[in-house]
């Protein structure tokens, strides 16, 4: 059993809150509305993310480095199910949107920060997917990413532009044997500390989208510069500020020039929000289920406290958004990838801008919620809620910055606002 500072659960409730009964209460909310291909393939992650947990005596407690469980994991696959990369050598029966979803609920459930590292990792080989062009230095980056080997990260918010992601100061200088050099100032990078591998964005003209170019970055190199930025929310996560001092990017590592960063930068808002909007929804997973198990076990007055209508009623409430979240996410991810296969990865404009909207809509969403629901099924579950004996006290504190990583909750707005009046133009 771990240890904790004071155990505030008696043993019978601690042991049913284990992994294992916290997978069983989902799967018994999910089976009905997965096919046998999706709960089999969640099944294998729930399995896998179990022998992990006691092989390797894992007490998700403080001093644990989440980081030094992403080879293992990357080895079996589970790093990202987003894409098949055969053009690494590294091939998965099993993947797309749906994939990636179930993994990362399936993860979430194990640790919630550990599932927003990998996540943070995805980020990166995302870019790099699409435009490796076969590079041999971009197919390296690539594979160790994938299998774990190495972390990413992405850089695109800058101290004086949150998420104002056009407008940016950093700048980049396009050099004659077609290397650029890099100067300016990125933070809130997560993994950054941690990573290898860097996707950075910059402009050939300070606050001119326009001239934006996209690189892939060595940490290693001279003139890159990353100090930890502290996240009291997330403990364990390395959240980076980064600065770029004449940092020279050769020229195979861009991966597009000015003027087809923008364009990049905007074919990923799609799988970037809806792989927050997975763990965010995974998170009120993580909740619900512990707080239905703790409210059917734990007594109060000489019964249940689920039986209690001020109890049993908000939770059913904040199970049925859940559920009810989930099985939009879940079409939404059915559909992006019947279109992925249908148009051959290249997802028409106007499809496209559509399923942009959409994916705001469901981070906006998502992230919403898991705020209302970490909190609430915490303080369901009293002072035990709050405590380091359970996973809670991370659901609590990761939901609170869901809002505003990939665009803060006011971006996803002015988003869908101005996808509403597209399509009044439209009519």
């Amino acid at each position: 059993m771990p240890k904790f500072i004071d155990q505030v659960i008696n043993d019978e409730i601690l042991d049913k809150l284990s992994l294992k009964n916290r997978y069983n209460f989902i799967n018994n909310n999910l089976m009905a509305i997965l096919t046998p291909e999706q709960f089999n393939f969640f099944k294998s992650v729930q399995k896998f993310c179990m022998r992990f947990e006691k092989k390797n005596g894992i007490t998700h407690g403080p001093e644990e480095d989440v980081y030094d469980w992403i080879p293992t994991f990357g080895a079996e696959g589970y790093v990202t199910r987003a894409h098949n990369f055969e053009m690494v050598d590294v091939n998965y029966e099993y993947y797309g949107a749906v994939a990636d979803l179930l993994r990362t609920l399936a993860l979430d459930s194990f640790d919630t920060q550990f599932g927003m590292a990998i996540g943070a990792t995805v980020l990166a080989v995302n870019p790099i997917y699409e435009h490796h062009e076969n590079i041999p230095i971009r197919l390296e980056a690539l594979k160790s990413l994938v299998i774990g080997e190495e972390s990413g990260c992405i850089c695109i918010t800058e101290p004086e532009r949150g998420s104002d992601a056009v407008h940016m100061l950093t700048t980049c200088d396009e050099q004659e044997d077609g290397s650029f050099i890099l100067n300016g100032e990125k933070v809130f990078n997560t993994n950054a500390p941690k990573s290898k591998w860097v996707i950075a964005y910059a402009t050939a003209e300070k606050n001119n989208g326009n001239t934006m170019a996209q690189f892939l970055i060595d940490a290693k190199w001279d003139g890159f510069t990353v100090e930890r930025v502290g996240i009291p929310w997330v403990p364990k996560l390395y959240l980076g500020h980064e600065w770029f001092e004449n940092l020279r990017v050769p020229k195979e590592y861009v991966l597009g020039g000015i003027g087809k960063g923008r364009e990049h930068l905007f074919e990923g808002l799609i799988p970037e929000r809806i792989g927050i909007a997975y763990g965010a929804i995974s998170q009120c997973w993580g909740a619900v289920s512990h707080a239905a198990i703790y409210a059917n076990m734990r007594k109060q007055f000489n019964q249940e406290v689920l039986k209690f209508q001020g109890v049993g009623f908000l939770l059913t409430d904040l199970w049925a958004k859940t559920t009810n979240l989930t099985l939009g996410l879940l079409k939404f991810c059915e559909e992006y990838d019947k279109k992925m296969e249908k148009f051959e990865h290249n997802i028409p404009a106007n499809i496209s801008r559509a399923m942009v909207a959409s994916a705001s809509q469901l981070k906006y969403h998502c992230t919403n919620l898991s705020k209302e629901v970490c909190y609430e099924a915490a303080n369901l579950m009293g002072g035990a809620g709050l405590s380091d004996n359970t996973l809670m006290h991370d659901y609590v504190n990761i939901s609170r910055i869901q809002e505003i990583v990939g665009g803060s909750r006011q971006i996803q707005q002015y988003i869908m606002s101005m996808a509403l009046r597209q399509l009044f133009k439209m009519l």
